[in-house]
C-alpha cells in the first residue's frame, strides 16, 4: 500500500511537471506573436530584453589601430554594395519591437547584415532608434569585403535570418534573385581585388639598435600617438571620427620598452581607407625620410630592398591613378562604401 502511495505521488508530480512547461511554452509563444506591436496600441507589449549596444561598445575598445581616431557610426544600407530586401508592413512598427526582433549576431558568415527603419516622421532611412515609428523597414548583407564575395551559403542565410526577423514582426521580405545577387557580388569583388593597395615601409638600423621608448620619442615628434595596443602608434586623420592616416609598429618583446633592443620599425597605409585629401603617401614618405635620417637608418621595402625617392616617385604616381579609378567606380578612399568594401 504505501508503493502504490508513493507511485501515484509520482506520477501526480510528473504530470504537474509536465502542465508547467506547457504554459510556459505557450506564454513565451504568445509573448513573442505580440512583439509586433499593431499600430493601435491595444495588444499586450512585451518588455524588451537587454542587448548588446554595439556603438557603445565600439566607443570604447576600438576595432583597430587603423581606426583612432574612433570611427563614426555605420554607414547606411547602399544598393552598390549591399544585396537589400524590402520587407513591407502592414501598421508602422516602433523602434523598440524592431531591437527586440533583431538577430543577436549583425554578420552572415563573414559579412555584415544591417536592418534600416523609413522613419515615419523624418521619412528617412535609419538604424532603428528606440521612441521612433517605421512604416517600412529595410534589411541588407554585403555583397563583398576583404574575406571575399558572397557566396550562396552565405545569401541563404541571409534569407533565413531576415525571414526570421519578419516573421516575429509580421513583415513581409521581397529577396533579390540570389543568382544575380552572387554574380553581382563576384564582379564587386573582382574590382576590389585589383584596386585594392596596402602599402608597407620598414625602417632598419644602420648600427645600434634602438629602444621601443626611444622610437614612441621620435614618432611622437612628427605627430604620432599610442595605439590599441602595445608596439602600436598612429598618425591621426585631420577629420575627427576618420581611420587614422599612416600606422607604425614593432616588435615588443619585453615589458620594459626602454631595454627592448630593435632593429625594424613598419610604416603602413591602408590606401582606400584613407581620404585623398590627407596626402597619405607623401606624408609616409616624408616621415620615412626623417625617421631615417635621425635615428641613423635606411628605409626599405619588406624584403630588405632600399627604397630610393625615384622608386617612391613610381608608387605616388601609381597611386593617382588608383584614386581616380575609384572616385569613377563610386567608391573613393576614405569614403563610407570605399571603407566597407576594403575592410
Amino acid at each position: 500500500m504505501g508503493s502504490l502511495r508513493l507511485g501515484l505521488a509520482a506520477l501526480g508530480a510528473v504530470m504537474l511537471l509536465a502542465m508547467l512547461a506547457y504554459y510556459l511554452w505557450l506564454s513565451s509563444r504568445q509573448t513573442r506573436q505580440r512583439v509586433a506591436d499593431p499600430a493601435d496600441g491595444t495588444a499586450e507589449q512585451p518588455a524588451v530584453e537587454p542587448t548588446l549596444d554595439v556603438d557603445a561598445l565600439s566607443a570604447s575598445l576600438p576595432a583597430s589601430d587603423f581606426d583612432l581616431p574612433l570611427p563614426e557610426k555605420k554607414p547606411s544600407l547602399d544598393a552598390l554594395i549591399d544585396a537589400l530586401a524590402p520587407i513591407s508592413l502592414d501598421t508602422p512598427v516602433s523602434g523598440e519591437a524592431v531591437l527586440a526582433a533583431l538577430p543577436p549576431t549583425r554578420r552572415v558568415g563573414s559579412k555584415p547584415f544591417a536592418v534600416e527603419g523609413l522613419n515615419a516622421d523624418s521619412n528617412c532611412w535609419e538604424s532603428a532608434r528606440a521612441s521612433q515609428r517605421y512604416t517600412a523597414l529595410q534589411a541588407g548583407v554585403q555583397l563583398a569585403n576583404r574575406s571575399g564575395a558572397l557566396n550562396d551559403i552565405e545569401f541563404s542565410e541571409f534569407v533565413m535570418q531576415t525571414q526570421q526577423f519578419c516573421d516575429v514582426l509580421a513583415g513581409t521580405p521581397d529577396f533579390p534573385d540570389m543568382r544575380s545577387e552572387v554574380a553581382r557580388a563576384r564582379e564587386l569583388d573582382q574590382f576590389a581585388s585589383e584596386h585594392d593597395a596596402q602599402i608597407g615601409f620598414v625602417l632598419r638600423a644602420r648600427r645600434a639598435a634602438w629602444s621601443a621608448s626611444y622610437i614612441q620619442q621620435m614618432a611622437s615628434r612628427l605627430g604620432f600617438i599610442a595605439g590599441a595596443i602595445a608596439g602600436r602608434m598612429v598618425l591621426p586623420a585631420s577629420v575627427a571620427g576618420a581611420p587614422a592616416v599612416l600606422m607604425l609598429s614593432f616588435d615588443v618583446l619585453s615589458d620594459d620598452l626602454a631595454q627592448a633592443a630593435l632593429r625594424d620599425v613598419n610604416l603602413a597605409l591602408d590606401v582606400p581607407q584613407v581620404d585623398r585629401n590627407e596626402r597619405a603617401f607623401a606624408r609616409m614618405c616624408e616621415t620615412a625620410i626623417a625617421l631615417a635620417r635621425d635615428m641613423d637608418g635606411v628605409v626599405t621595402d619588406d624584403n630588405g630592398m632600399a627604397l630610393p625617392g625615384s622608386a617612391m616617385d613610381v608608387i605616388a604616381n601609381e597611386l593617382e591613378q588608383l584614386y581616380n579609378t575609384l572616385e569613377q567606380h563610386e567608391f573613393a578612399a576614405g569614403s563610407a562604401l570605399a571603407r566597407r568594401l576594403f575592410s
